[in-house]
């Protein structure tokens, strides 16, 4: 009788509709750790409106997110163990390529850097050029994380390396405008709303922007994909049906965010994601808004500049034999966008 009951068992279970599709794809490892180097920044919007919105549990994901200063200390999560999976600068996966560790972005979140380059009001005058930048202190989000990466490549647009200045570490959120208020530094690279909010209280001149099409390709000649999440290739390969998952509840944000008003933005943002002034948030999702994926994947054209970008300050990078089709991988985004086809 027993081969005769896992028949009819067999035979319920195709009768219900989804079943199969279920136990073929079920989530390897539904707990889950991501770290993010700022996530009060509007560069991980859709990360935040993914995991208020419940897309994750309703991809049947328990995900635990840890917030870290900025993008090279949520990077030592993964390398660490600490973390699973991570929502950083796309350029990380070519870095740590380039030393040995197989790393991959999934989904892109940015496809513009979304960053603004600015100098302290009372030192406007003496900066006429990157160049001029030499001498000064330059605060970051952290060292070694991508607005690091990206004031260097400024730098060498003015003839500087990143040794002519002293870059410091200062978060993404109320300690980065403090750093410019107090005088402690005399320039900084961030995301918004943080610079946003230095330029309404006019302490700043802004030098650069990477928040609209234009601007980026003013300073990279095309596209730059940066904000994406990503793992080793080891975990991708272990667990693809939990990176299908995390990458679906992801692109469903994204495609939530074309179609959402910028009052239902504003519904699914923590205050404390705002700084105290929601006018203030809403103003800077205006001015970035254009750098936010619309739909997930990753181009080639973009991640060859990424490459090309790196590769001329980064001996490591420059000497590496970088495929860059090893560093980003669309087919999970591809499966959620088929997914979510007319159904947003």
């Amino acid at each position: 009788m027993k081969p005769f009951r896992i028949f009819v068992a067999a035979v319920l279970l195709a009768l219900i509709p989804g079943a199969t599709a279920q136990a073929q794809d079920k989530i390897e490892k539904p707990d889950l750790v991501l770290g993010v180097g700022g996530k009060s920044s509007l560069y991980y919007l859709p990360l935040t409106l993914a995991e208020r919105l419940g897309y994750f549990k309703e991809q049947g994901l328990n995900v635990t997110i840890t917030d870290f200063g900025g993008g090279s200390k949520s990077l030592q999560s993964l390398i660490g163990g600490s973390a699973d999976v991570v929502t950083g600068a796309y350029e990380h996966t070519i870095r740590m390529q380039s030393k040995g560790q197989d790393i991959a972005a999934v989904i892109e979140l940015g496809r513009f850097p979304g960053m603004v380059l600015a100098v302290r009001k009372d030192k406007a005058a003496q900066v006429k050029s990157f160049g001029d930048l030499k001498g000064m202190k330059i605060g970051v989000s952290a060292p070694g994380s991508s607005t690091h990466m990206i004031v260097a490549h400024l730098l060498g647009k003015g003839g500087l390396k990143s040794e002519d200045v002293s870059i410091i570490g200062v978060g993404t959120s109320a300690a980065a405008v403090a750093a410019i208020e107090q005088g402690e530094i005399d320039a900084i690279i961030n995301s918004d709303p943080v610079m946003t909010k230095l330029e309404t209280d006019g302490a700043i001149r802004i030098i650069a922007e990477t928040r609209t099409k234009k601007g980026t390709e003013e300073l990279f000649g095309g596209p730059y994909p940066e904000a994406g999440l990503y793992a080793t290739a080891d975990f991708i390969a272990k667990n693809p049906n939990t990176i299908q998952a995390l990458t679906n509840a992801i692109v469903r944000a994204e495609l939530w965010m074309q179609k959402a008003t910028i009052e239902d933005i504003a519904a699914n943002v923590p205050p404390e994601h705002m700084l105290g002034d929601k006018e203030l948030y809403l103003a800077s999702y205006r001015k970035m808004h254009e750098s936010h994926a619309p739909d997930g994947q990753i181009t080639r054209e973009g991640a060859q500049i990424v490459l090309k970008v790196l590769a001329a300050f980064l001996p490591e990078v420059k000497a590496a034999n970088i495929k860059v089709e090893d560093t980003y991988d669309n087919r999970f985004v591809e499966a959620a966008l088929k997914k979510f086809h007319g159904k947003m």
